[in-house]
């Protein structure tokens, strides 16, 4: 398999968990010291946050759209499906970066847009 698959297989298996909410199944995705810049703080701290939003949107979807891959960094556009939006409203997007370690991820790096304003996940999380 080439990096590209490899990251590619690994995106889609954190998103499976996420998507069939087995939320302890992804901590193998990632490394012990896993660190997600956005929150701060490790991959505990992520799970936390993946529960409080689909206890919030429980129809809450993701699903990747574009992975790409240089060295050991994964790129991934997803779109969100499964909130109420108006009729006319593109689904929102996550943008993320993820540097890969041993075939786990180690960090991230992410952004949202296209969130309602009593969705966006910048806002749930803090």
């Amino acid at each position: 398999m080439t990096a590209r698959e490899d990251a590619g297989a690994l995106v889609r298996q954190m998103q499976e968990c996420f998507n069939t909410r087995r939320f302890d199944e992804a901590a193998a995705l990632h490394t012990p010291d896993f660190f997600s810049h956005p929150l701060g703080a490790g991959f505990e701290a992520g799970q936390a946050a993946w529960r409080v939003l689909v206890a919030r949107f429980p129809d809450m979807r993701v699903v990747a759209r574009d992975v790409l891959v240089d060295g050991d960094r994964a790129a991934v556009r997803s779109t969100v499906e499964g909130l109420a939006l108006p009729d006319d409203a593109a689904p929102p997007e996550l943008f993320e970066i993820f540097r890969i370690e041993d075939g786990r991820f180690a960090e991230m790096w992410g952004a949202s847009t296209g969130f309602p304003t009593s969705a966006s996940p910048e806002d749930l999380l803090t």
